[in-house]
């Protein structure tokens, strides 16, 4: 398994430049529908955890990334826990 750890931030554009986690990158549910092109770089078993603003937004992403083949999933549910969680 990749020891790559990734935050996706699935928040619109708007909230993302109000305050996100060091190194989130920000890719919305409808961008992932369209095929998640930000994350062709890393490989499919690569940690991606995913948050939003409750937890809804990022389980929804969860599973579309589950239909591209990503299999090292993590709901983080929000800003404020993915920190702490993480130490950031």
């Amino acid at each position: 398994m990749s020891s790559k750890r990734v935050f996706v931030d699935v928040r619109e554009p708007f909230e993302f430049s109000q305050g996100h986690v060091p190194g989130a990158i920000n890719i919305p549910p409808a961008d992932l529908v369209a095929g998640a092109k930000l994350l062709e770089a890393y490989p499919k078993d690569a940690e991606l955890i995913l948050y939003c603003v409750s937890g809804s937004r990022s389980n929804v992403s969860m599973n579309i990334l589950r239909q591209l083949g990503y299999t090292n999933l993590v709901n983080g549910i929000n800003q404020q826990q993915v920190r702490a969680k993480y130490g950031l």
